[in-house]
């Protein structure tokens, strides 16, 4: 590091990508925004505006030629793997956009090039910047409900898709599967975050309600078994907005629980006769994610999801695909090392 900030380089100006050039900007006291590389000239040119970064129209010549610490990867999923890997073999820092990668051998590739670089990679896991996840994840750790025998995530919403707009979401080779693998893997990180737990079986439903159209499926329902005893399960849709009052996430342990919309949060003891709402300070998002990523490059710290988290999100919704697959209840496969 040659500053006091993280230069990073924003790889893929799609859509996703001005969330993050926004939490860039909110943090210039850890972050510069100094390149972007999109084949788009159009879109490269909408993202660095803000801050003059350079533009390349290939992220390997972005890699070999800018002056930058970490890369932003904000590309379509089946890019992903090969993007991670050049980073690391350029000895750059990441962060990537869900899903890590798309299978057991991506999976292990991403994992070797990244631990023999001693790069650090963080997943892109927005929603464990929630206040109301951050809380709940410190109290489920206080043991302020005891045990935790089950927790549960949603994360539905209508989403009008159709074929020509859905671009390469519509397709399974590009996407890796369906809705469970895109918008789904939310849930899933979320899921895996407050069990606490390094999941070992999943079984699942798929189903396609209403975008016919799509390669893969627009609803799935998980379950999966924690090794340390917690049940999980998953709901996530773009088929429908779930029903009024369904939680975005639960857990409910020996002493009592706690139950989120996303924004707030409340907990319940077991013998209370009131459940008591704990206030919560709205953030960014993304601000505070990218904020999280700068730190850990800094300071040398460990993200809170790093590339071993996010292979085991990979292991719950590949094994849910299998269980469709067989019928069955399925191991999860053993992609990520040991915590």
């Amino acid at each position: 590091m040659t500053s006091n900030t993280v230069r990073i380089g924003l790889i893929g100006a799609g859509g996703i990508a001005g969330a993050h050039v926004e939490g860039y900007l909110l943090n210039p006291d850890v972050i510069t925004f100094a390149a972007v590389a999109d084949p788009v000239r159009e879109s490269a040119e909408k993202r660095a505006a803000a801050s003059g970064a350079a533009i390349y129209a290939d992220y390997r010549d972005m890699l070999a030629e800018s002056d930058i610490d970490a890369v932003d990867i904000c590309l379509p999923h089946h890019l992903h793997k090969d993007a991670i890997v050049a980073a690391a073999r350029a000895g750059k820092h990441i962060l990537c956009e869900k899903p890590l990668c798309l299978t057991p051998e991506e999976a292990a590739e991403v994992s070797a090039a990244v631990e023999e670089a001693g790069v650090t990679l963080m997943c892109a896991h927005n929603q464990l910047f929630l206040p109301a996840v951050a809380r709940a994840k410190e109290l489920i750790e206080s043991g302020a409900i005891g045990r935790v025998y089950e927790v549960r995530t949603t994360d539905s919403f209508y989403n009008d898709f159709d074929p020509a707009n859905m671009g390469w979401r519509a397709h399974a080779s590009t996407s890796g599967g369906g809705e469970l693998i895109d918008t789904g893997y939310h849930p899933t990180y979320l899921l895996l975050h407050l069990a606490g737990g390094a999941p070992v079986e999943v079984t699942a439903m798929l189903a396609t309600h209403r975008l016919t159209f799509m390669e893969g499926e627009d609803s799935a329902t998980v379950l999966v078994r924690f090794d340390n005893g917690v049940i999980g399960t998953v709901v996530t849709s773009w088929a429908y907005e779930a029903a009024p009052g369904t939680e975005k996430f639960s857990a409910v342990g020996e002493l009592g629980s706690l139950t989120s919309d996303g924004t707030t949060l409340t907990l319940k003891r077991r013998g209370e006769a009131e459940p008591t709402v704990l206030a919560l300070e709205p953030v960014h998002q993304f601000g505070e994610e990218l904020k999280h990523f700068a730190r850990s490059v800094l300071d040398g710290t460990r993200p809170l999801h790093t590339h071993k988290e996010g292979i085991e999100v990979l292991g719950i919704i590949l094994g849910a695909y299998d269980s469709v697959r067989t019928r069955a209840v399925a191991t999860i496969p053993a992609l990520s090392p040991t915590r």
